[in-house]
């Protein structure tokens, strides 16, 4: 059994923390010990615990193991821009060694770590480099989470074929419906289901409230190995 699996979007606002949160919801029912991981965050809060970010507390509070905060999100960033700005601004570096010995930790305390990135594949944390390279660093098997809106079907597609370049897998994907509007629904879902490599773990429709809510019957782990 693959032992980490990283949640990559076709861009920011996706759904990668609702699709993360499934996922991990779907691992508790099927009684499977699965942390979450949010190693990377702009836009948090300053708290008197320290900077907290929304989605990273939502992944916290999805994990099937009781992790702290900061074993969750080891970089929380203020602003709400991309990280290596947000970096830039706190005169901070993003260290990939951090990221790596977050992620060794997190796998000795569970059967399986669902990692969830920040942004789009290519989201630089750095001048000169992006998380994707911690990812094919670490080799991880990538779950791609695809907002259903108009234009998806592109960002799809180029995402996947940059995962593919870069030497991962795509193992599986996820269909999170951001908009309840969207025109031609099924015809999307199906040129997915023709276009892109891995299966599909499910359809999350549009909900309101959805990060609070249970969502483990949309996803099916098996395409998955688990």
């Amino acid at each position: 059994m693959t032992n980490a699996f990283f949640v990559a979007g076709t861009d920011t606002e996706v759904g990668k923390t609702v699709a993360s949160r499934a996922i991990l919801h779907a691992a508790g029912s099927a009684n499977i010990k699965m942390a979450g991981y949010k190693p990377v965050a702009s836009g948090s809060a300053p708290t008197d615990e320290g900077m907290r970010n929304s989605d990273a507390l939502y992944i916290q509070d999805a994990s099937v193991v009781d992790l702290a905060y900061d074993e969750v999100n080891p970089y929380a960033f203020e602003a709400a821009v991309s990280p290596h700005l947000a970096a830039e601004q706190e005169d901070r570096v993003i260290n990939f060694d951090i990221l790596s010995q977050g992620l060794e930790h997190l796998k000795s305390k569970s059967e399986v770590v669902l990692v969830e990135g920040a942004g789009g594949w290519r989201v630089p944390v750095s001048r000169t480099d992006f998380l994707s390279s911690w990812v094919k660093q670490e080799k991880l098997p990538v779950v791609l989470v695809v907002g259903v809106k108009l234009g998806c079907l592109s960002h799809a597609i180029l995402t996947a074929e940059a995962i593919k370049n870069d030497g991962l897998e795509l193992v599986g994907w996820v269909a999170n419906r951001i908009n309840p509007g969207t025109e031609n629904y099924s015809e999307i879902i199906r040129m997915l289901e023709e276009n892109l490599p891995g299966n599909k773990l499910g359809e999350i429709p549009y909900m309101p409230g959805i990060k609070k809510r249970d969502l483990s019957k949309y996803i099916d782990l098996s395409p998955l190995g688990l």
